[in-house]
C-alpha cells in the first residue's frame, strides 16, 4: 500500500462526508468514507461513533449499542459515545430505564454544549415520542370527543 500520510490531513473530510452520507441514507458511502477515514486514522474512535451512528440510523439498535460500549470501554470519558448510546438504549423498550439514566448523566455532566444539547433533545424525544408508543407507557385516556368515548 502506498504512503497514507500525505493524507492524514483528509482525515475530518472523510469522516464528515461519511455523517452526511449516513443523514442522506447513502449507507454504501457512509461505509466507504468511515472505512477511509479509519485507514487514516485506524486510532481514533470518531470513524467508530460514525459506524455506530450508521447502525442507529437502520434502527439496528444492538450493534448500535456493542459500538458504542465498546468506544466506552477504550474511552470512558467519550461524552459523544455516551450520549449515541443512551440514545440507543432508549430505543429498546428493555434498556429505556438505563438509555435515559445515561442521558440524564450526560447531559448534566457535560461540559460540551452541543453535547448537553445532543442529550437534551434526546431526553425530549424519549418523552414525547418513546414512552407514548412504549409498551411501559400508561395507557393514555380517550378524551371526550374521541370515537372510543362513544
Amino acid at each position: 500500500m502506498s504512503d497514507l500520510t500525505k493524507f492524514k490531513d483528509h482525515f475530518v473530510l472523510l469522516l464528515e462526508a461519511g455523517f452526511i452520507a449516513v443523514n442522506q441514507a447513502d449507507e454504501d458511502s457512509a461505509t466507504k468514507l468511515f472505512k477511509a477515514a479509519a485507514l487514516l486514522n485506524p486510532e481514533n474512535t470518531l470513524t467508530q461513533i460514525g459506524f455506530g451512528y450508521l447502525y442507529l440510523h437502520k434502527l439496528e439498535l444492538k450493534q448500535a449499542s456493542n459500538i458504542f460500549e465498546t468506544i466506552l470501554k477504550k474511552e470512558p470519558r467519550n461524552e459523544m459515545a455516551k450520549a449515541l448510546l443512551g440514545l440507543t438504549l432508549t430505543l429498546s423498550s428493555d434498556e429505556l430505564t438505563k438509555g435515559e439514566q445515561i442521558l440524564h448523566d450526560t447531559a448534566k455532566g457535560s461540559s460540551d454544549t452541543q453535547i448537553k444539547t445532543l442529550a437534551e433533545s434526546a431526553l425530549d424525544f424519549v418523552e414525547k415520542f418513546v414512552k407514548k408508543s412504549s409498551p411501559m407507557a400508561p395507557p393514555t385516556k380517550p378524551t371526550k370527543g374521541s370515537m372510543h368515548s362513544q
